[in-house]
């Protein structure tokens, strides 16, 4: 079974930028593409950025497109996703998993942008 543990949340103010990692357990992980999902209260959690088992391919969500940037190590099986020029409708938990989100959630992290 493999476990993902997200951190790097935090408050930020408007514009502002943040770090979110992935620490996933397991290798299986290295050979599936993977994405950061995110949830705010009130509505369904939705895939923001995607990336390839290799790491050569990537896709956002339109409304983080050119804001956000997705990266893996697949070394050390981990997930970035650097997040710039934040806006308050960012404000969620993010979580990752992997592509069809076959495993279990982790806690998330909570991100708020607000000023």
């Amino acid at each position: 079974q493999v476990q993902f543990v997200e951190s790097g949340g935090g408050l930020v103010q408007p514009g502002g930028s943040l770090r979110l990692s992935c620490a996933a357990s397991g290798s299986i992980v290295r050979i599936l593409a993977m994405g950061w999902y995110r949830q705010s209260p009130g509505k369904q959690r939705e895939m923001v950025a995607r990336i390839s088992s290799g790491g050569t391919t990537t896709n956002y969500a339109d409304s983080v497109k050119g804001r956000f940037t997705i990266s893996r190590d697949n070394v050390k099986n981990t997930l970035v996703l650097q997040m710039n020029s934040l806006k308050p409708e960012d404000t969620a938990v993010y979580y990752c998993n992997t592509q069809d989100s076959r495993y279990s959630w982790g806690q998330g992290t909570q991100v708020t942008v607000s000023s």
